[in-house]
């Protein structure tokens, strides 16, 4: 299934549309929708590496653009809008608890590994930094720099790597994916309960 998933995205990202495809994705998972854009952003990059900075930029915006719509759904329009949507994924405990233990400074932290690292999913930090007020100002520099910080990376290691790396990731595919999540249940073990 997984191998599939990834032939699947190989063949989309060689499409035109793709990169529309990509700037929809991340602009909706900033805010609503449960995929992250990686999922899109890493094939394109993978079969165009001379368009891998092109398309960071672009997830970036649409992500940035995406963080600004869930912040303004988690500020005007919480109890019509994003607590439905955050029931619908099951997130709304999760969500309640980091509104009543959070502040400023835990916003700041949580953009910053949602933006690297997903975790806590950035739809839930977006709508939660609008619930508490977090500065709209802060929370655009921080989701640009977190966001950013992401793709480009990605995007470097994509252009010096290109072929080798994907070489590497169509091998080991499954393993890759079981060690992600590792990665990140363990980042999001220590931001929950350490920080």
């Amino acid at each position: 299934m997984l191998r599939k998933l990834y032939d699947w995205t190989m063949s989309l990202a060689a499409r035109k549309s793709a990169e529309w495809w990509l700037a929809v994705i991340a602009f909706v998972e900033s805010s609503v929708f449960l995929v992250p854009a990686d999922v899109l952003y890493l094939p394109m990059a993978l079969s165009r590496p001379d368009r891998a900075y092109r398309y960071a930029l672009v997830a970036t915006a649409a992500s940035v653009l995406g963080g600004i719509a869930g912040w303004f759904l988690g500020h005007y329009a919480f109890e019509a809008v994003a607590r439905p949507v955050l029931e619908f994924y099951g997130k709304y405990d999760e969500f309640e608890a980091l509104r009543v233990s959070t502040g400023t400074g835990f916003i700041l932290l949580m953009l910053v590994t949602s933006g690297l690292a997903h975790l806590p999913p950035i739809k839930v930090v977006t709508i939660l930094a609008g619930v508490i007020s977090f500065p709209l100002g802060w929370f655009i520099v921080s989701a640009i720099v977190a966001r950013g910080a992401r793709f480009l990376i990605l995007a470097w290691l994509l252009r010096r790597y290109g072929e080798s790396i994907r070489h590497f990731v169509e091998k080991r595919l499954g393993l890759l994916a079981g060690a992600a999540a590792a990665v990140l249940i363990l980042l999001y073990i220590l931001v929950r309960y350490v920080f």
